[in-house]
């Protein structure tokens, strides 16, 4: 059951990852079309909802990048057992945590997003 839930998230993080790269898109856009589209973009951006979007998407990245490297791992033939999958189910729950914590501390987006100065 737990390795079913962590596949599934992997799968949902990936999709969510894609519809957050039409926001990608948007801000680059405004970028490229100069300063005010740029100050409009960039106050969108520092809404309480748009942080929160961005830090569920900086969470789904770190979640699908190491449950990816899991499956990879899993595609060479590796870790099947049960007490090994759920091993690397916890690794990888963990390393996400502590990527997307060192991201919000350690980053000039990571404190944006967090709202730190």
């Amino acid at each position: 059951m737990y390795t079913m839930v962590l596949s599934i998230l992997h799968r949902a993080s990936g999709l969510y990852l894609s519809a957050c790269g039409f926001l990608l898109v948007g801000w680059l856009f405004a970028a490229a079309l100069g300063p005010d589209a740029y100050a409009c973009a960039a106050s969108f951006f520092s809404t309480l909802a748009m942080r929160i979007v961005l830090l569920l998407a900086l969470a789904a990245f770190w979640y699908h990048l190491f449950a990816g490297c899991r499956h990879l791992a899993w595609d060479a033939g590796h870790g099947f057992e049960k007490k090994t999958a759920r091993r690397s189910g916890a690794v990888v729950v963990l390393l996400a945590a502590a990527a997307v914590l060192a991201t919000l501390v350690l980053t000039p987006a990571g404190r944006f997003v967090a709202g730190m100065p």
